[in-house]
């Protein structure tokens, strides 16, 4: 059945980071799916201000609210600011500096 969210309004509970993700201390994040299909998972996803690391998944983002970047392996850094379409691949290990808190909905696809 075809629905419509309004990302900006979904309550989103955070839990604190372990301390092996959690660089700068006393981050938070916390995610909420908002909807699944045969083939994808979507869903609202946010982090408080501070560092932290992750290991990704396949996922398409856009940033609701929130400013930081994103610091990837090979160097590259993705700013990240209202309205930023990002892409994340599975396996990445990425760094996550948040200077503002940062709300972003994701898409992404089941595994195979």
């Amino acid at each position: 059945m075809a629905s419509v969210d309004d990302p900006t309004r979904i309550v989103v509970a955070h839990i604190p980071l372990d301390d092996a993700r959690d660089v700068s201390g006393g981050v938070t994040t916390g995610s909420v799916t908002i909807g699944d299909t045969d083939t994808m998972t979507i869903g609202v996803w946010e982090h408080s201000v501070g560092v932290s690391t992750d290991t990704e998944n396949d996922e398409v983002f856009v940033v609701l609210s929130g400013r930081g970047r994103i610091l990837l392996p090979d160097g590259s850094v993705l700013e990240l600011a209202p309205g930023t379409v990002g892409r994340l691949l599975a396996g990445e290990q990425t760094r996550w500096e948040i200077d503002e808190p940062l709300r972003k909905v994701w898409v992404s696809a089941h595994d195979r």
